[in-house]
């Protein structure tokens, strides 16, 4: 009975350190963006969490863990299961925990759509993204779809959450294009800077820290102490992007940019997710520090390719993303994967190229999906709605004035004239 006790309590620790999560995407976020869209990103984030939290509560979970097919789950809708035996984790808990990771999935999709997108738009598309993509992609990996039943091997999330998510924010970005002032006509680029690296660096910090309760928590006890094992898996493998990101910018532009250090520490910790439990200490580096060099490259290649994407979520979560559920085919340690629920050997211990194949198989099928079912939303959305993007005068004013009559800085706000002089 005790040990249960502490299991629900690890868990829902865990839990609020992933909700707290939100916090560190709306630093980084509001950070990463002009100062003019602050209040819009703030706002924006809370509105959809609570909205995202009862699409979950009404459809998601049931999606994702009731009775139904390879495909999907079809029960638990409107879920409600107040019973607890005083054994293992109480189902109340569980559910919170698998919450959270839906509105982390949502908030990372959110990421293409920064500076641009209508409010209405967040509002639709974070009802059906939490119904119909997230919870279909998490079915099949964690609610005993046919992926999960492959042997598909995604501890925390890289696919599930951080995959799903950068391939929404994909079309998002291919259907609002880019930002006014980010490409010339000849196909150069213009940095837009972030206002504000503090804000994007305590937000790094944050989502570091409440990512003990993303891959540590997922342990679901303590019995064991597993998840202090996988709590050095994360640590080693954030501490590996960063640097790699840092030394991998200096060396090849001279300066070591503070926004590529930071999306290398990020980079880390979407990399080793999936493999958090499978792996052994020195291949966490490893994942970290591939995940660290791949996010320089890559975010270089999506402005190459014109592609505009002002928080790197697709580098971040979704071409690093792709790496962190790969590398469980390469380096998953027998011993720790070798079972029915979990797949096999990774192909350096011996277990040749299986799990590498499931691997593969699993980033391509999930991610051609939440693609797809999210560029024809989106694009339906921007045909009914008369575009879900704001006009160009509401974009240069600002999302804060022109969506919510409010500025994030009211201070910067020149005052009006006022003959009265009061």
């Amino acid at each position: 009975m005790e040990i249960a006790l502490m299991d629900n309590l690890w868990v829902m620790i865990s839990t609020v350190l992933v909700f707290f999560m939100l916090a560190g995407f709306i630093l980084l976020e509001a950070g990463s963006t002009r100062m003019k869209n602050a209040g819009h990103i703030a706002g924006k984030t809370i509105f959809t969490a609570g909205l995202g939290a009862l699409v979950f509560w009404a459809v998601g979970y049931g999606f994702i863990y009731g009775e139904g097919n390879a495909f999907i789950g079809l029960s638990n809708f409107f879920y409600g299961d107040m019973s607890y035996s005083g054994e293992g984790l109480s189902p109340a808990v569980d559910f919170m925990f698998q919450m959270m990771f839906a509105l982390v999935s949502l908030t990372i999709a959110f990421g293409g759509f920064a500076e641009r997108a209508k409010l209405s738009a967040y509002v639709i598309f974070a009802i059906l993204f939490s119904a119909l993509i997230y919870p279909v992609v998490a079915h099949w990996i964690w609610g005993g779809g046919w992926l999960g039943e492959d042997g598909s091997q995604d501890f925390a999330g890289s696919t599930v959450v951080h995959l799903t998510g950068a391939m929404a924010a994909l079309a998002a970005t291919i259907i609002l294009k880019p930002r006014i002032g980010k490409f010339n006509k000849e196909g150069s680029s213009n940095e837009i800077a972030g206002h504000n690296q503090v804000y994007t660096a305590l937000g790094v910090l944050i989502l570091w820290v409440g990512w003990f309760g993303f891959n540590a928590g997922s342990t679901f006890g303590v019995a064991d102490a597993f998840f202090g094992f996988v709590a050095l898996n994360t640590q080693l493998a954030a501490g590996a992007g960063a640097i790699a990101a840092m030394f991998i910018a200096w060396a090849i532009t001279g300066k070591a940019d503070v926004p590529t250090t930071l999306n290398g520490a990020l980079a880390g910790l979407v990399a080793i997710t999936a493999s958090c439990g499978f792996v052994e200490p020195w291949a966490a580096v490893v994942i970290g520090l591939v995940g660290g060099l791949m996010v320089f490259f890559s975010v270089k290649i999506f402005d190459k390719a014109r592609i505009d994407d002002p928080i790197f979520a697709l580098s971040v979560h979704g071409t690093v993303g792709i790496w962190g559920t790969l590398s469980n085919g390469l380096f998953a340690v027998p011993e720790l994967s070798t079972d029915i629920e979990w797949g096999q050997a990774g192909l350096f211990y011996g277990g040749g190229f299986t799990q590498l194949g499931v691997q593969l198989l699993s980033v391509v099928a999930s991610g051609i999906y939440a693609f797809v079912v999210a560029f024809i939303i989106l694009k339906v959305m921007d045909k009914v709605m008369g575009g879900i993007r704001v006009t160009e005068e509401e974009e240069i004013i600002g999302l804060d004035l022109s969506e919510h009559g409010s500025y994030g800085y009211p201070e910067n706000i020149p005052a009006p004239n006022n003959k009265q002089g009061a």
